[in-house]
């Protein structure tokens, strides 16, 4: 019985690295179904003791990514619909004694994407046990002497520990896009974030303040975006569910034009959809409203300033099956074509 594993960098040839890959990609399936869960638990006998807490099943369908970045390690572990109660333990004699910080996570029966728990963290020399049914984890672990005291605990505060959670998850979706050249640099940022979070002191905080700054960012634009329909959408109230400052809040975004542009235009590009949407007859201060914009005039001579055409003219080339790019010095949304911009050019002319 042969488990899959692959290496860890792969080059591309040219010197630049190439795609970063899995370390370790493993699945039960190599063995009889009886027999997949005694595969899953040797995977893990020399980190944690697992034991299912039902005698009988018919199989046990699980699959494991591990990503090795520098002295931290990342791994994927998915159970997903097994349904039965697990309980893991630390060994009695451990080998290892790293930090661990995990996610777990379940997918709800109505077939929406994943739903992430709080994070839990433990040292794998210090006597620990738990139980679940989720149907998976997400975890990250450091090495014993991470840039902490000696100590088999960490004093994590509960808003520090959502803080982590999000940039660990925010670290994981990153994957596909990272290179094997990425490695230290991710290392570096992982470690001075996790060490300014858990040991906090200036030296850690401006070390990690890019990798900290990315996860405000990501948490900002959920917020933005299950919020552009809520007229009371506001620097400060953004500033109080993120528990930052607004001068924070304004460093952010300002290679995005500061926060209050990059609502706006968040609102402008929902009008911009929907006055492209041919099965939507809503008159256009209709829409404007909808998203914000409560004076008709100022609204399309804002909307002409970002798109460079008219809402009307934007109506009328979008019910034609023809996207509105925006004007020049804006990131584009979707690929530009010469005939898109020959007829930008002359519905606005």
């Amino acid at each position: 019985m042969q488990d899959k594993v692959r290496g860890e960098v792969e080059s591309d040839g040219t010197g630049a690295g190439g795609p970063l890959t899995c370390a370790v990609d493993v699945d039960t399936s190599s063995a009889p179904p009886i027999e997949q869960f005694d595969l899953f638990r040797s995977w893990h006998s020399n980190i944690v003791d697992v034991e299912l807490l039902r005698d009988a099943f018919g199989s046990f369908a699980a699959r494991e990514r591990v990503w090795q970045l520098g002295s931290l390690t990342l791994a994927f572990i998915e159970y997903p619909g097994t349904g039965y109660r697990r309980r893991w333990s630390s060994r009695k004699n451990p080998v290892f004694d790293h930090w661990v910080l995990s996610i777990p996570q379940t997918i709800p029966s109505d077939g929406t994407p994943f739903q992430t728990g709080q994070l839990r963290w433990q040292c794998l020399a210090e006597p620990h046990q738990d139980q679940g049914e989720d149907d998976g984890v997400l975890c990250l672990f450091l090495p014993r002497d991470f840039a902490f005291s000696q100590a088999f605990t960490l004093d994590i505060r509960p808003e520090m520990a959502t803080f982590i959670a999000d940039y660990i998850l925010l670290l994981y979706g990153s994957l596909p896009d990272r290179t094997v050249n990425d490695v230290p640099y991710v290392a570096a940022a992982t470690t001075s974030l996790l060490a300014a979070c858990i040991t906090p002191s200036r030296d850690y905080f401006l070390e990690a303040r890019e990798a900290i700054d990315a996860v405000l960012m990501a948490r900002a634009n959920k917020l933005i975006a299950a919020s552009l329909g809520d007229r009371s959408l506001t620097p400060e109230k953004l500033c109080q569910e993120l528990g930052i400052s607004r001068s924070r809040l304004y460093r952010i975004f300002e290679p995005a034009g500061g926060v209050s542009n990059h609502i706006r235009r968040q609102r402008l590009l929902k009008t911009r959809d929907a006055l492209g949407d041919n099965t939507d007859g809503s008159p256009i201060s209709t829409i404007a409203e909808k998203w914000g914009f409560m004076d008709p005039s100022a609204y399309s001579r804002t909307f002409k300033k970002e798109f460079g055409i008219s809402p009307k003219d934007a109506r009328a080339a979008g019910w034609l099956g023809i996207r509105v790019v925006p004007s020049a010095g804006r990131p584009n949304d979707y690929a530009a074509s010469l005939s898109n911009i020959l007829l930008n050019n002359y519905l606005s002319g």
